[in-house]
């Protein structure tokens, strides 16, 4: 029969407080009653058995469950948001029966598919058999870990990137010259590696371009503008290259949308990179669909869909990385632009992907209402 536990259960640290009259005693029962529940991490008393013996309001809010819900189970039972992560939590108490104390971290993903962290840290058998965990949530602060990691490592690319830059463009002008020199020169039976040596010319200029984003900010102007004009003009521009790769858009535009304080070119040079990558990852054709619409939180959200292979989590974590790429042909940089310029804009990039399902990007700018002036 399962053990049933009463949601009043005493704090351990006055296990005696029912057989003692003293006024002192009771006074600090109610002291420490208000501490634990009026702690804004959130605590759980949980036995040997792994059921829970108590919990406090802000473990009831990050679980996501009421007290009377979680009271007598366990903490991993089924229709819980820690259920999958059972085993990490296992080996957590493993350690705490070991060491008597111990701390780990732990990440998982709420109903709406966000992923939080939390860190936990648990001291065993404080009275009777009752445990004790604390645990905080963490999420803003890996975020902007995350976050100063990717600007720091931008600062060092751009300087490198001048330099690179200024060293290469120089010859690459002279080869260009010469090139252009020998095109009447040109025989037909070597017209094809002319071809080929002004194509990989231009491509090593383009990638100058990118190291020269990185490196010096641009001079850009600000305005208000209707993003979905600026989506439609990318994706008229893009439909030809789609139609080599038999690629057809869907697009689902909020009407009434509200303008977005934006440069509208740099804009457009981030949905040109996002789309020309989703149709490239579709060889053998398929749908790239377009949403654009209004948030609660007066964001805009514009998602774009592909059908391709999909990335693994792992890749995820990298993309946005100088020189990281998942592309043969590619550099890396061109994501690394679009995380830099949506940065600018005050706004987010977020990548959704399934092996063999296709990968959503997930971009969010605030409306001109919710932002002033993106440059301060």
């Amino acid at each position: 029969m399962e053990k049933q536990f009463n949601q009043e259960y005493p704090l351990p640290y006055d296990k005696n407080i029912e057989q003692t009259k003293g006024t002192d005693l009771q006074k600090s029962e109610q002291k420490y009653r208000r501490i634990f529940e009026d702690s804004i991490d959130g605590l759980i008393l949980w036995d040997h058995e792994h059921r829970i013996v108590d919990v406090n309001a802000a473990a009831e809010k990050m679980i996501g469950l009421p007290k009377k819900k979680l009271i007598g189970h366990r903490v991993y039972k089924p229709n819980t948001p820690l259920e999958g992560k059972k085993q990490e939590i296992l080996k957590h108490i493993d350690q705490l029966l070991r060491k008597g104390k111990t701390a780990s971290s732990i990440i998982f993903e709420m109903e709406d598919g966000k992923k939080r962290y939390f860190e936990f840290s648990s001291k065993v058998d404080i009275v009777d058999g009752v445990n004790f965990t604390v645990f905080k949530d963490v999420t803003e602060k890996v975020v902007m870990q995350e976050q100063l990691r990717k600007s720091d490592t931008l600062n060092v690319i751009g300087e490198l990137a001048a330099g690179i830059a200024h060293e290469i463009r120089n010859p690459m002008t002279a080869l260009k010259g010469f090139i252009q020199l020998l095109e009447g020169s040109i025989t037909k039976e070597h017209s094809m590696y002319y071809q080929i040596i002004t194509t990989e010319l231009q491509r090593i200029d383009s990638i100058i371009n990118e190291f020269l984003l990185l490196a010096k900010p641009q001079a850009i102007s600000f305005q208000e503008k209707d993003i979905i004009q600026i989506m439609k003009e990318t994706v008229d521009l893009l439909t030809a290259h789609a139609v080599l790769y038999n690629v057809q858009f869907v697009t689902e535009y909020d009407a009434g949308l509200p303008l977005v304080f934006c440069e509208p070119n740099q804009l457009k040079k981030v949905f040109i990179n996002l789309i020309k990558n989703a149709i490239e990852v579709m060889p053998g054709g398929g749908n790239i669909t377009i949403t654009i619409k209004k948030m609660e939180n007066q964001q805009i959200q514009i998602k774009i869909k592909d059908e391709g292979m999909g990335i693994s989590e792992e890749k995820i974590k990298k993309l946005g990385e100088p020189f990281y790429t998942t592309k043969d042909r590619g550099t890396g940089l061109g994501l690394m632009v679009s995380y830099r310029i949506i940065d600018e804009h005050k706004g987010t990039i977020n990548i959704e992907s399934e092996e063999g399902k296709g990968t959503i990007f997930y971009i969010y700018l605030p409306t001109s209402h919710n932002n002033n002036n993106p440059m301060v």
